[in-house]
């Protein structure tokens, strides 16, 4: 029997139970950025989800109770354990890359490589499957589709329209990754069983055929990733991932693994989690959430680039202190 089917549903779980805090820091300083959401209602408005979709329509094979059933009976197994009230739309798309993605804004759906349907057993597609449905409970769709147009058309057209919109990009791009991190703590949910979901990242990196790899090692390759800290190591990994759409496959992995050894992990398994419209976050506690994610990281961190920007940091603060300890002997002594 599949694991899938061993899996015990979530009711009514919120998606901000799992989700990320760089993930939802990045995304509460996107919405609270000036005329994003004219540029949103620009680019993903009704006509262009329209669009979008009967692009799929025209190209792509819509998964039915007929057609990929496969690929069916997983989704409406993972909208019930997530207790999601309707299953998206899917669409499988003939494309050798390894790889699904969200469109849309008021009825996303879900677009899958044909390739993931080659390589992956049905607990790892099954993974994929809830990753994907993630995205959408988190409303990273309308995101991902303009994120998804400015590179299609903006970056493509007149050159200064790129550079016009090279910021949002890079901004858009950053969260884009973190919210990787998000959609991955969603499938480890809903499968409720972490080597599957390490095995599509291992297929993602190495290619289907698992018998020529090992997770143990993969794990020793991202604790190798990870300490390579030399200062010209910190910028080839910064240079590395700046035009990523995805986080690295060994990255993801670790922040996984910790996330599923964690105590959040298993308190949601126990039932303790929060319930959707009984959410008490904001976009402020969101960016506190995420800066004090950062700030521990970054103390924690070898990295010689993060330890140069905390040094001058810190000399910058105690000149500050002092600044602020001289102006007020001063005012005492008038």
């Amino acid at each position: 029997m599949a694991l899938m089917h061993r899996a015990k549903k979530l009711p009514g779980i919120s998606p901000s139970s799992w989700e990320h805090p760089a993930d939802k820091a990045a995304l509460a300083v996107l919405r609270r950025t000036g005329g994003l959401d004219e540029i949103m209602k620009m680019l993903v408005g009704g006509t262009t989800e329209r669009a979008i979709r009967l692009l799929q329509v025209s190209s792509s094979v819509k998964v039915t109770e007929n057609q990929f059933t496969r690929v069916k009976h997983l989704l409406d197994r993972v909208v019930d354990i997530l207790d999601w009230p309707s299953a998206p739309a899917v669409f499988v798309s003939n494309n050798p890359f390894f790889d699904a993605g969200v469109f849309g804004v008021r009825e996303p759906f879900i677009v899958m490589n044909s390739s993931l349907l080659r390589a992956l057993d049905d607990d790892e597609l099954y993974c994929v499957v809830a990753h994907e449905v993630g995205h959408i409970m988190s409303g990273h769709a309308v995101y991902k589709t303009a994120l998804w147009m400015l590179l299609k058309f903006s970056l493509s057209a007149l050159p200064i329209a790129g550079i016009l919109v090279r910021p949002l990009v890079m901004a858009l791009r950053e969260w884009d990754r973190k919210s990787e991190l998000s959609a991955d703590r969603a499938a480890l949910l809903a499968l409720q069983s972490e080597r599957e979901n390490y095995n599509v990242l291992m297929k993602m990196a190495g290619g289907e055929d698992l018998s020529q790899m090992n997770v143990n090692d993969f794990f020793l390759q991202a604790w190798e990733y990870d300490n390579q800290k030399t200062l010209l190591d910190s910028v080839c990994k910064l240079l590395n991932t700046i035009d990523e759409s995805h986080t690295f496959p060994v990255i993801r992995l670790q922040e996984l693994r910790s996330w599923a050894a964690s105590g959040q992990y298993q308190s949601i398994l126990d039932g303790a989690y929060v319930k959707r419209g009984a959410e008490t976050g904001s976009p402020g506690n969101d960016v506190k959430e995420g800066f004090d994610y950062y700030k521990s990281s970054l103390e924690q961190s070898d990295d010689p680039i993060v330890k140069a920007v905390k040094s001058v940091g810190d000399s910058l603060g105690k000149a500050a202190e002092g600044l602020r300890d001289s102006l007020k002997d001063r005012l005492k002594n008038k």
